[in-house]
C-alpha cells in the first residue's frame, strides 16, 4: 500500500512559520465512518414512510413497462427466520433494481393465513386450557384462527419492513380477507363446472395426529425405525400344478398393512426360482421341506435372515407362470378367505426384499395404481373396490377381522399395537419366515413431526389427464406447455418442475379441517354413495347463478357464510329440492388457496395487472421462492391457472436454495446454530444482511454464521469508507469546476472508461438477477480501481493543487460521476447506506436515491485503447509498489514519497505506454527514473511482470512542508521558502482568494 501524501494531523508541525493544513482541500463530511446502522436505519424507514416513498415510486414509474413481482405468501404463524430474510431481501433486490432499470416494479406483500399450522396452534392453546376443539362452535374456532393469523401477519409485516423491503405494506393481500375467500371459492367452482373436479377414493398421505390428508409439499422425510417381516403366501392355483403348496414370500416394513393385502406384484425383468429348505434349526420358522418362490438375486440374503442352514434351487419360475398364479392370504380361514392374485408391475426391483411386493391398494400409491391397472383381475379375485381398513384415528375399522380397534399410531404419533398384533397373528398362523428392524427415511408431517400413513379415504381431486376443452387438452398438457413458455432462473428449475408435472398423480385438494375456504360445491349421490351430480358442474344449469350467490355471501361475510347456516340456502330456486343435495364441508388444501392468489391479486388490483402480449402489452410477472416451491407454490399456481385460464400466471420463475450454518449444516434450535435476522439487525444492521444476500450464490444453498457475518461487516466497511471519502472530497466541488471529458488528463478518462464498462456489466447482471456479480464488480472497482489506485494517486492533486488546477477540477468532476454511479448501482443492495450518502450529497426534504434511474453513461467515454494502455501502466506501477513495500518493511524509507526509484523496462510495449506519463505521480514517489533495457539481477521484480525491474533509491532535495514531496525545487519561490513551486502557486491563489474574502 502507498501512503497518503498529506496527513492532516501532522501538517501543522511540518512548518515553523505556518499551519498549511488550512490551505489544503482536505475531505470534509458529516457522513460518519462508523455506520451505526442499527440506530440510523429506523430513522430512514420513518423518512420513507413520511415522504410516501412507495407512492412516489409508483408515480415516477406510471408510464413505464411493468415488472410485477408477485409475492409468494409466507405463513402467518411466527417470527421470521433467516430463510424469510433471504427471500424477502432477494425480492426487494429484484424490484428495486428493475425500478432503476426503468420499469414500474411494483411489490405487494401477501400472506397465507388458513390451514393446519394455524389451526394446530389454536388447538394447542385449547389443550393448554383443558378445552376440546370439537366442543367449540366452528364459527368461534375460525374466529380465533383468524385472530391468531392477523397477529402474526402484523408481527411479520414489521419484521419484513425492518429489512428495508419496499412495498405496499399498508395494503397487503391475505388469503383470509373476505374478497380473497370469495375468489378462492369461485376458482374451485370453475374446476367443478369444467368437469375437472371429482370425488375419488384412493390412498393419500394421512396424518393421524392432525386428522387430515397432507399434500406432498407438507411432507418431510426423517429417519425412522420400522419393523420388517418376511411373510409366506401359499400358492393355491397355478398353471404349473407342481407349484401349488409352495409359497410366494414377500417382505414389508409395514406389517400393519397385511390385513389390507389384496395382491402380490412381481417384475417380468427379474429372474425367479423355486427354492427348497433342506436344513434348518429346530423350532425355526423356516423348516426343512418348505418351498419358497424368490428372486434369485435375493435368495441368499433371505435364507440368511431366516436362519436357514441349507437350501437348494429346484428350478426357474417363468414370468408367464407367475402371471397366472393365485395365492392364499396368510390369514386365510380367519376372515381373509379371498384369493390373492400375482400381477406384474414395473416398480418391482430386486435391490432389496424378496423380488415380490406385498400390495395393499388402500395403503400405497404404487399399490393403488396396480389395482387400477388390474381392476378386472382384482374383481375376479373378490376385490371389486379398494378396501377401507384404517380409520382417521389410525385404528382398524370394526369390520376388519382379528384386528378391529388396533391402532397403527396413537394420537401423539407413537407406534400403536397394530404391528404387534398382526405379527403375532402371522406367527400363530405359521406365515412368517423372518423378522427384523430397518432404519430408513420415512414420511413425516412437517408440522407435527409425526409419522404418516398412506390411507384410503374419500377425497376431492382435480384430474390431471381429463380432456377439458377438447381431445388432448388436459391439465397436464397445459401445464407442461406453460412450463416451456416460462423463463426459469436458474434454468435447472425447468427440468425439475417438468419432471414433477409429468409424473404427478391427480391433485388432492380436500382437507378434513375447519380453518380455511370450503370446497363450496354440492353433490347428489345414488343409493350406493356414488356422486352422480355436482353443483356447480358440467351438467348443472345454473353454474353462474350459484357462483354469484356464494361469492357475494363470502364477500359480505367471509367463508364463515358456508358454516354459519345451512349452505343449501344458496340452491333455493336453482334446483327442485335443495334437500336432495349435500354440501361439501371439506376445506381446500392451502396450496390451492395460495395457488389462486393471482386471481384475487394480479387480476384484480389495477396497478398489478400485467398487460400481456394478447392485449398488445409487454409487462412481466415474476414468482420468486425457495427451490422447495417447485412442488409447492410454483406447482399449485401453475396448475390452478392452467386449469382455469389455460396458461401460467407467471413469465419468470426464480428460485433460491436453503440457508445453512457456516459448516453446511441445517439450522436447528437443538444444534444451537440458528442465525436470527433480528439479532443481526440489532447488532450490525439490515444492510449487512442485504449485502450478505446479494453476495451469495442464492441459486444454491447458502451459509451464514458469526464468522461469515464478520467478513461481510469488513466488506461493508471498505465500501462505506470509499463512499465517505468521495463525499468528503466532493465538499469542495462547485459547478464551475466541471471539466469536459475530452479536456481531462488521461487518468480521468481511463476512470470514465471504467464507468462505461461497469455500466454494461452492472445492468446486465441486474437484468439477469445476478446480484453477486454486481457486488463483485463494484467491490473490485471501489477497492482496487478507486481506493488503492485512483484516489491514492489523485489525493496529492485534490488536496494540494491550486483551486483552478485542471487536474484537480477533472478529478472532482470524475469523482462526482463515480459517486452518482456507485450510489445508484448499490442502492438496491445497501438501501439505507446509499440513501444516507445520497442525502449527504444532495440534501432534500422529498428526494431519495431510490427514485433515481441507473445513470446513463455517455458512450463516447468508452476508449478501449486507453484502457489497454493504462492496464500496462498499472502493471509497471504494481512492480514499483512492491519494491517500495520491501523498502518500508526494512525501514529504509518511511513513506513512498521518500523514494526516487530507477525503473528498468525491457518490454517495448510497456515502455511505449509510459510515454507522456508522470510515473512518479502515478507511483506516488517524489521522483523516478525510467530506463529502457534489462535491469540488474539483484533488482526487484515480480514473476508475472518479469520485464520490469526496480532499483530503489532515495529522493534528493528538501521535503515540502505542505505536500511532503521531496524535491530540489523546495524554496525556489522566495515568498514561500519551504514548499515546492506547485505548492507556492496554490498558496498564492489561496491567499489572494482569502484576502478578498
Amino acid at each position: 500500500m502507498t501512503d497518503s501524501p498529506v496527513s492532516p494531523a501532522d501538517t501543522a508541525s511540518s512548518s515553523a512559520q505556518r499551519d498549511y493544513s488550512e490551505t489544503l482541500f482536505l475531505p470534509q463530511t458529516d457522513f460518519p465512518m462508523r455506520a451505526g446502522l442499527p440506530q440510523r436505519e429506523p430513522d430512514l424507514l420513518e423518512r420513507w414512510n413520511r415522504i410516501g416513498l412507495y407512492k412516489k415510486l409508483r408515480a415516477v414509474g406510471r408510464d413505464r413497462k411493468r415488472f410485477v413481482l408477485h409475492d409468494g405468501p409466507p405463513y402467518a404463524n411466527g417470527n421470521i427466520h433467516i430463510g424469510h430474510a433471504l427471500n424477502k431481501i432477494l425480492k426487494d433486490l429484484v424490484t428495486r433494481s428493475q425500478q432503476m432499470l426503468d420499469h414500474d416494479a411494483n411489490y405487494v406483500p401477501g400472506w397465507d393465513c388458513h390451514g393446519l399450522p394455524i389451526e394446530w396452534k389454536v388447538e394447542e392453546q385449547y389443550r393448554a386450557k383443558g378445552r376440546d376443539k370439537d366442543d367449540v362452535p366452528i364459527i368461534e374456532f375460525r374466529r380465533e384462527c383468524r385472530a391468531f393469523a392477523q397477529h402474526w401477519l402484523d408481527v411479520q409485516r414489521e419484521e419484513f419492513k425492518r429489512l428495508g423491503v419496499e412495498g405496499d405494506w399498508g395494503h397487503p393481500y391475505a388469503t383470509m380477507t373476505f374478497d380473497a375467500e370469495a375468489q378462492i371459492a369461485r376458482e374451485v367452482m370453475k374446476f367443478a363446472e369444467s368437469g375437472q373436479l371429482y370425488r375419488g377414493s384412493k390412498p393419500v398421505m394421512w396424518s393421524i395426529v392432525e386428522r387430515t390428508a397432507l399434500a406432498e409439499a407438507e411432507v418431510e422425510y426423517q429417519e425412522h425405525t420400522s419393523q420388517t417381516i418376511f411373510v409366506k403366501f401359499p400358492v393355491i392355483t397355478s398353471t404349473d400344478a407342481a407349484l401349488v403348496g409352495a409359497a410366494v414370500v414377500i417382505w414389508t416394513t409395514t406389517p400393519w398393512t397385511i390385513p389390507a393385502n389384496r395382491a402380490i406384484a412381481f417384475s417380468k425383468s427379474i429372474t425367479y426360482g423355486l427354492y427348497e429348505v433342506t436344513a434348518a434349526p429346530d423350532g425355526n420358522w423356516a423348516k426343512a421341506g418348505d418351498r419358497y418362490i424368490l428372486a434369485d438375486k435375493l435368495a441368499a440374503e433371505i435364507f440368511r435372515a431366516a436362519k436357514v442352514e441349507a437350501y437348494e434351487r429346484r428350478r426357474e419360475i417363468p414370468a408367464a407362470v407367475l402371471a397366472g398364479m393365485h395365492a392364499a392370504h396368510p390369514l386365510r380361514g380367519q376372515g381373509y378367505d379371498f384369493d390373492v392374485p400375482v400381477v406384474a408391475a414395473d416398480y418391482v426391483t430386486d435391490d432389496a426384499g424378496t423380488g415380490f411386493v406385498h400390495t395393499a391398494p388402500g395403503h400405497g400409491a404404487d399399490d393403488y395404481i396396480t389395482f387400477i391397472n388390474n381392476r378386472a383381475i382384482f374383481e375376479r379375485a373378490g376385490t371389486p373396490i379398494v378396501p377401507h381398513t384404517v380409520g382417521p384415528d389410525g385404528a382398524y375399522y370394526d369390520h376388519v377381522p382379528l384386528f378391529a380397534g388396533a391402532r397403527v399410531l396413537d394420537d401423539k404419533g407413537k407406534e400403536g399395537d397394530a404391528n404387534k398384533r398382526v405379527i403375532d397373528a402371522l406367527a400363530a398362523a405359521n406365515a412368517l419366515i423372518a423378522r427384523g428392524r430397518l432404519k430408513h427415511q420415512y414420511p413425516h408431517s412437517w408440522r407435527s413431526k409425526a409419522p404418516l400413513i398412506f390411507r384410503n379415504t374419500p377425497q376431492w381431486f382435480i384430474a390431471m389427464d381429463k380432456d377439458i376443452a377438447g381431445p388432448g387438452d388436459t391439465l397436464r398438457h397445459r401445464a407442461l406447455t406453460a412450463i416451456a413458455a416460462t423463463e426459469w432462473v436458474p434454468e435447472t428449475g425447468e427440468n425439475r418442475i417438468t419432471g414433477m408435472i409429468q409424473n404427478r398423480p391427480d391433485w388432492v385438494i380436500s382437507r378434513q379441517r375447519a380453518w380455511g375456504v370450503p370446497i363450496a360445491i354440492f353433490m347428489r349421490e345414488d343409493a350406493a354413495g356414488n356422486v352422480i351430480d355436482l353443483a356447480p358442474g358440467p351438467g348443472f344449469k345454473a353454474n353462474k347463478e350459484l357462483a354469484d350467490r356464494v361469492g357475494a355471501a363470502f364477500v359480505a361475510e367471509g367463508a364463515d357464510a358456508w358454516f354459519a347456516a345451512d349452505p343449501r340456502r344458496f340452491l333455493d330456486g336453482l334446483v327442485d329440492n335443495p334437500a336432495d343435495w349435500t354440501p361439501v364441508n371439506d376445506i381446500l388444501d392451502v396450496w390451492f388457496e395460495s395457488g389462486s392468489t393471482h386471481a384475487f391479486t394480479l387480476e384484480v388490483r389495477p396497478e398489478l395487472k400485467a398487460r400481456r402480449a394478447v392485449d398488445g402489452g409487454h409487462d412481466t410477472v415474476m414468482y420468486l421462492e425457495g427451490s422447495d416451491q417447485h412442488r409447492g407454490w410454483f406447482h399449485s399456481s401453475l396448475l390452478e391457472s392452467c386449469g382455469t385460464r389455460g396458461r401460467a400466471p407467471f413469465d419468470i420463475v426464480l428460485t433460491h436454495g436453503f440457508t445453512l450454518d457456516e459448516h453446511g449444516r441445517k439450522m436447528s434450535k437443538s444444534l444451537g446454530n440458528t442465525v436470527a435476522p433480528q439479532d443481526v439487525i440489532r447488532t450490525a444492521g439490515a444492510d449487512i444482511l442485504r449485502l450478505w444476500t446479494a453476495s451469495v450464490d442464492y441459486s444454491d444453498d447458502q451459509r451464514i454464521g458469526p464468522e461469515i457475518i464478520k467478513s461481510v461487516v469488513d466488506h461493508y466497511r471498505k465500501l462505506r469508507n470509499t463512499i465517505r471519502w468521495m463525499l468528503g472530497t466532493l465538499h469542495h466541488f462547485r459547478g464551475h469546476d466541471i471539466v469536459q471529458a475530452s479536456e481531462m488528463p488521461e487518468l480521468e478518462q481511463f476512470i470514465l472508461h471504467r464507468l462505461t464498462e461497469l455500466d454494461e456489466e452492472v445492468r446486465k447482471a441486474y437484468a439477469a438477477f445476478d446480484y453477486k456479480r454486481v457486488v463483485a464488480a463494484l467491490s473490485v472497482f471501489m477497492t482496487s480501481d478507486l481506493s488503492a489506485f485512483y484516489f491514492d494517486v489523485r489525493k496529492d492533486a485534490l488536496y494540494c493543487d491550486p483551486a483552478h488546477s485542471l487536474t484537480r477540477r477533472s478529478a472532482l468532476t470524475v469523482i462526482d460521476q463515480v459517486f452518482r454511479c456507485v450510489t445508484t448501482w448499490l442502492a438496491p443492495i445497501l438501501v439505507f447506506t446509499t440513501e444516507e450518502a445520497w442525502l449527504a450529497r444532495f440534501p432534500s426534504d422529498e428526494g431519495s436515491v431510490h427514485l433515481e434511474l441507473f445513470p446513463q453513461i455517455p458512450p463516447d467515454w468508452r476508449d478501449n485503447g486507453l484502457k489497454a494502455k493504462w492496464d500496462k501502466i498499472r502493471r509497471v506501477r504494481r512492480v514499483i509498489t512492491g519494491a517500495l513495500e520491501v523498502e518500508r518493511a526494512q525501514k529504509r524509507i518511511g513513506s513512498s514519497l521518500d523514494a526516487a526509484p530507477i525503473v528498468f523496462i525491457e518490454d517495448a510495449e510497456l515502455m511505449a505506454a509510459l510515454k507522456g506519463i508522470d510515473l512518479a505521480e502515478i507511483a506516488i514517489t517524489s521522483a523516478i527514473q525510467v530506463i529502457a533495457g534489462v535491469g540488474p539481477a539483484d533488482g526487484f521484480r515480480l514473476d508475472d511482470v518479469a520485464s520490469v525491474v526496480v532499483v530503489p533509491g532515495l529522493a534528493a532535495g528538501r521535503k515540502c512542508a505542505r505536500s511532503w514531496k521531496i524535491s530540489p525545487g523546495v524554496g525556489s519561490d522566495p515568498d514561500y521558502p519551504d514548499v515546492t513551486p506547485r505548492d507556492a502557486e496554490a498558496l498564492r491563489v489561496w491567499d489572494a482568494a482569502h484576502k478578498h474574502a
